[in-house]
């Protein structure tokens, strides 16, 4: 079968998104620079169309040094002021504050457990949870877990991490697979 003809999750309707839900959505990640990068990237989407977010994709890793959160965490008013000058990326003061707040945040995260992938996969006991979703209407805009681990990061400092946020990320980094019982990666 041509990937092209495989049943997907509905909202996989562009190439790029079809793309995106095919290779990473719902697949596990425990690289920390990739979570980091998932991590800024949803705090950046809000309010925005995540398609927004994966068509600027390459113009945010150029910009924020490949989400290298050491680099991240030391940007100053002159970095500040050329990403809002960047009409390649979404120039939002606020978030691109959070980006370097989350990123300090990040590494203290790292000091403290490690790393931040042992830190967020230990509140899924390093499996992630599998749902079993006939439509795409099931799926909830946030639980119980996203918002302990939005409550969580808000009080470590982090911003942009309310608990819609945080499902989406949970989602984006394979912590639970929303993959509906129709799409060919459901249970992948």
């Amino acid at each position: 079968m041509k990937i092209e003809q495989r049943a997907r999750c509905s909202w996989a309707t562009t190439d790029l998104y079809k793309e995106y839900h095919d290779k990473e959505w719902g697949k596990p990640v425990h690289n920390d620079d990739k979570l980091f990068e998932m991590l800024i990237l949803e705090g950046m989407q809000a309010g925005l169309s995540w398609l927004t977010i994966l068509n600027k994709r390459e113009e945010f890793r150029k910009a924020f040094d490949r989400f290298d959160c050491r680099k991240v965490a030391l940007y100053d008013e002159t970095k500040i002021e050329e990403l809002m000058h960047n009409e390649k990326i979404v120039r939002n003061r606020l978030k691109i504050n959070a980006a370097i707040t989350n990123a300090q945040q990040f590494i203290k995260i790292q000091e403290e457990y490690g790393s931040f992938d042992s830190y967020l996969w230990s509140y899924v006991d390093n499996e992630p949870i599998q749902n079993h979703f006939n439509s795409e209407d099931e799926l909830p805009a946030k639980t119980p877990l996203s918002d302990k681990i939005s409550k969580d990061l808000k009080k470590r400092g982090f911003k942009f991490v309310g608990s819609t946020i945080i499902y989406a990320y949970m989602q984006s980094v394979g912590l639970v697979n929303d993959h509906v019982k129709t799409c060919y990666l459901y249970r992948s």
